[in-house]
C-alpha cells in the first residue's frame, strides 16, 4: 500500500505561482514513477507532468511545458509541482499518483492516487 497526500493548492491570480507537494508513505520503494494529473469541472482528467524516482527523468504535457517544473526529494519521499505564469484554464483539482514502473502520461498505469488539491486561478 502507498499513501499520497497533496498540499499547496489555493487561490491565485493569473500570472501567479503555486507549488504543490505530494508526500508519499508506505511501500514507496516499490514505486518507479510519480505523476501529476488535473481535472477541471466538466472535463476529463488530464496529464500534467511525471518524474522518475530514480534518475529524475521528467515528462510534461504541452499545455504546461515551460511553465511547470516537477521535482522530487527522495529523502522526503515527496514530489513537487512548481507552477508559474498560471492561467485561469489551469483551474482544476490536481492529483498526484504513483506507478510501479515508468508509464509517462498513461493514467491507467498509475495504481495509487491522492485525494487531490484544488487550484483556482482568477482572471
Amino acid at each position: 500500500q502507498v499513501q499520497l497526500v497533496e498540499s499547496g493548492g489555493g487561490l491565485v491570480q493569473a500570472g501567479g505561482s503555486l507549488r504543490l507537494s505530494c508526500a508519499a508513505s508506505g511501500r514507496t520503494f516499490s514505486r518507479d514513477a510519480m505523476g501529476w494529473f488535473r481535472q477541471a469541472p466538466g472535463k476529463e482528467r488530464e496529464f500534467v507532468a511525471a518524474i522518475m524516482w530514480s534518475g529524475g527523468g521528467t515528462y510534461y504535457a504541452d499545455s504546461v511545458k515551460g511553465r511547470c517544473t516537477i521535482s522530487r526529494d527522495n529523502a522526503k519521499n515527496t514530489v513537487y509541482l512548481q507552477m508559474n505564469s498560471l492561467k485561469p484554464e489551469d483551474t482544476a483539482v490536481y492529483y498526484c499518483a504513483t506507478a510501479p514502473r515508468w508509464v509517462g502520461a498513461d493514467a491507467s498505469g498509475y495504481d495509487y492516487w491522492g485525494q487531490g488539491t484544488q487550484v483556482t486561478v482568477s482572471s
